[in-house]
């Protein structure tokens, strides 16, 4: 009597402590920044604090629920921005210049149903989209040059990048938010080569404006001693004297008054050249 007692007592505690683990697995909590979908033997059957734009904290069903053990399970889903960062790599822009691009994406799972059924879990989202991202960019940058990169034309691009890559993301049950590059540097050694062809283009243009300067200068000139023969022949045609008393002064001036003294010149009294000289 004594024994089965004991025997039956062990055997309630042992169902008990079953019924206990059950009961405990059974329940689950999720909190607001999860959404959960419950997975029954492989199958989506429900969403748990699924994701909705404008719903408030405390009305969006977070909290206590509950699942049948060992035939449900649960997928956690963060409902918080997810992040996707992109492999530093090489993109060619549309000038043929490599560029070194660091970019990253921010998405949300929208549709968790769709996600456990094409992917499994948000990381596997993550790393389903980082070969799209590289590609989108690779193909929005070939269309670019460098310049424009650090101009207001860069959110342009920004903007369709993150819509190519959105495209790609709903098939996976995700929202692409954003995407942003983090750095677009030239390879290692490519600056001092561009300093170098900057340089280069800088004194081939130097040399083009001297060019022309000297060019429009001796046009100018020549334009102005035509303009000066013109004016001596017209002052020469209205008053011969005139005209060959000043040239002689010219000549006087720059033979006698400029000269430094140590050239010396023999004239006779009666020589022609003088004959202006002594006002004949």
């Amino acid at each position: 009597m004594s024994g089965t007692f004991w025997q039956e007592r062990k055997i309630a505690l042992i169902a008990l402590g079953i019924a206990l683990v059950v009961a405990l697995s059974s329940v689950v909590v999720v909190p607001e920044t999860e959404q959960a979908v419950v997975v029954r033997l492989g199958d989506p059957v429900r969403v748990i604090n699924r994701f909705k734009p404008g719903i408030d904290f405390g009305q969006t069903g977070a909290g206590i629920t509950w699942r049948i053990p060992l035939a449900e399970r649960l997928v956690r889903i963060d409902k918080r921005l997810l992040s996707v960062d992109m492999e530093r790599q090489q993109v060619l822009s549309s000038e043929q210049q490599r560029l070194e691009v660091d970019a990253f994406a921010r998405f949300r799972i929208i549709d968790p149903v769709r996600m456990v059924r094409t992917a499994g879990t948000p990381e596997k989202v993550a790393e389903q989209l980082q070969p799209i991202l590289s590609s989108v960019l690779r193909q929005e940058l070939g269309r670019r040059t460098f310049q424009s990169l650090l101009t207001a034309e860069r959110g342009q691009a920004m903007r369709q990048i993150r819509d190519g890559l959105d495209r790609e993301a709903r098939e996976y049950g995700a929202q692409v938010i954003d995407v942003r590059i983090k750095r677009a540097d030239l390879p290692e050694g490519a600056l001092e080569s561009a300093f170098s062809r900057m340089q280069a283009a800088r004194e081939q243009e130097a040399t083009t404006i001297r060019a022309q300067g000297q060019k429009r200068a001796q046009i100018i000139r020549a334009e102005a001693e035509a303009d000066a023969a013109r004016t001596y022949a017209g002052s020469f045609g209205k008053d011969a004297a005139f005209y060959d008393f000043y040239r002689a002064m010219q000549s006087y001036d720059y033979t006698f008054a400029n000269g430094q003294g140590a050239t010396t010149i023999l004239l006779s009294p009666d020589n022609d050249y003088l004959r202006q000289f002594k006002g004949h």
